[in-house]
């Protein structure tokens, strides 16, 4: 037996105090390597420290055989180890498209909310959840978050402890991890899905870390998570210092932050937008959609003379006032409004390609990634590039786009600030906005009208118009191909 890498992920446990004696731990062991690692350390410590074990697997009702013969797997693991086995079925396509989530997404709410009614039948509803993120898992979402914009906690990645939910083996590398199931003689499942590019963590797993520790750096993935410990602990430093400025500018009273705003402005710059961040987290469950835009916004008011004011998304509410002596700038949010992640602002779909998903207001919409080379002669876009043809098919269920040009995860998704249209040859812009009120779009259809998004460059408003810049040409090589099934 591996004994290094046991000790290494016990130290690591201990390190960041994972379990304590008579505590119960759920761990989802899916039968992968990952998991099953997991599982066969935390069965050697179980004695040891005193805790009681419990494996819990969960079937998505998404790889039909394969699946129920990785749960029959790990049923057999356990009763050889006589570990408690909790098998929890749903058909996660169909909660994906309920709640009009991604399939990723829906899938992970299902797991953790697996866990949760595990440990209540257990009559340990506050007891802890193992999952098997490794050290890969966590330099992968670093960059995953990098790419799309982030802060301290987004760039630290994936954190050992998150409340009551542990992750033991985020010190082993995928290697490892490998190696300690081989040397142990121990076989695994294989998730061939893990092995598509449907999911942009996919694409970063198979394609862009195989290539930088072959021609950048061995050992990336070390690194990686040596940096991200130490901007956990930053954050942490920088969380201590935005609480005692938070202390010396504001007073709270019945529901709202109340800043003084000259001793707020003796703040360092930074300092002083994580202290208006964590006045909104105040007022309200979160400070989900809370942007770097909308806190420049709120610093305007510090500025200002008189009363003003600035709305903010779920009814949130920032108003400077000129009181006696000095002026306040008060945090609160509006009676009635909706709270943080209630339905005001509808969830983002990340589209899978090729794929198939749901959208609300659309119906069933079909992704098709098609090489310019392997194109049918019958196809409707064949003709475009056989010369046949100066046009393209102009049909209002199905679009096609220039992959090539699509630099971010495409997302179906409503509105928001700062989103734009190319509207013509030159790439000459348009605010998205200001293109709805032209076309006339009803006000209360704009807030509600699903637009298939590139960061904040819209391909495509659905019943209306694609935007010039994704429009395929000559010398489009790969076409993303987008059919409306139902809906529009």
């Amino acid at each position: 037996m591996n004994q290094r890498i046991f000790q290494k992920v016990r130290a690591y446990m201990e390190r960041h105090h994972m379990i304590a004696p008579g505590d119960t731990v759920a761990a989802g062991v899916s039968g992968g390597a990952d998991s099953v690692c997991l599982f066969l350390i935390l069965c050697e410590l179980a004695e040891e420290l005193k805790f009681r074990l419990i494996a819990v697997h969960v079937n998505h009702g998404i790889r039909g055989k394969e699946a129920e013969a990785d749960a029959g797997y790990v049923k057999r693991l356990c009763e050889e180890r006589g570990v408690p086995f909790v098998l929890v079925r749903e058909d996660v396509k169909a909660y994906a498209g309920r709640e009009h989530l991604s399939e990723e997404e829906a899938g992970r709410k299902v797991r953790y909310r697996a866990f949760e009614e595990t440990l209540y039948q257990y009559g340990a509803p506050d007891g802890k959840i193992a999952v098997a993120h490794n050290a890969n898992d966590r330099a992968e979402t670093m960059l995953f978050h990098l790419f799309r914009g982030t802060g301290l906690a987004g760039a630290s990645g994936i954190k050992p402890v998150r409340g009551r939910i542990i992750r033991p083996v985020l010190c082993l590398r995928r290697e490892e991890i490998e190696t300690y199931l081989r040397e142990r003689q121990i076989s695994f499942c294989i998730d061939r899905t893990n092995m598509e590019d449907t999911y942009t963590r996919n694409r970063i797993r198979n394609h862009i870390f195989p290539y930088v520790e072959e021609q950048v750096c061995r050992q990336a993935v070390e690194h990686m998570c040596e940096a991200a410990d130490v901007l956990a602990e930053t954050e942490q430093y920088i969380r201590k210092q935005t609480e005692e400025a938070y202390a010396r500018c504001a007073a709270e009273a019945d529901g709202r932050v109340e800043l003084d705003i000259k001793r707020l402005s003796q703040e360092e710059p930074f300092i002083r937008r994580q202290v208006l961040l964590f006045g909104l987290e105040q007022v309200t469950e979160g400070r989900k959609d809370i942007t770097s835009v909308h806190i420049k916004e709120i610093e305007k008011l510090l500025d200002k003379d008189g009363s003003k004011q600035l709305s903010l998304p779920y009814g949130l509410v920032a108003r400077r006032e000129p009181l006696k002596g000095y002026s306040s700038l008060i945090l609160y949010r509006e009676q009635n409004a909706e709270p943080a992640g209630c339905g005001e602002e509808p969830a983002a779909v990340e589209v899978p390609i090729p794929g198939t998903i749901e959208i609300p207001g659309l119906g069933r919409v079909e992704f098709t990634l098609l090489e310019r080379g392997k194109l049918p002669p019958e196809s409707e876009i064949a003709g475009f590039f056989s010369g046949n043809s100066q046009f393209i098919p102009q049909k209002s269920c199905t679009k096609w786009f220039d992959y090539d040009r699509i630099t971010k995860s495409l997302v179906f998704r409503i509105r928001k600030k700062g989103d734009y249209l190319t509207i013509n040859r030159n790439l000459g812009r348009k605010k998205l906005k200001d293109y709805m009120i032209e076309e006339k779009i009803p006000k209360s259809r704009r807030e509600k009208l699903y637009v298939l998004a590139d960061g904040s460059h819209i391909l495509w408003v659905p019943g209306y118009r694609i935007s010039e810049y994704y429009k395929i040409t000559e010398d489009t090589e790969h076409i993303l191909q987008v059919q409306l099934r139902g809906g529009l």
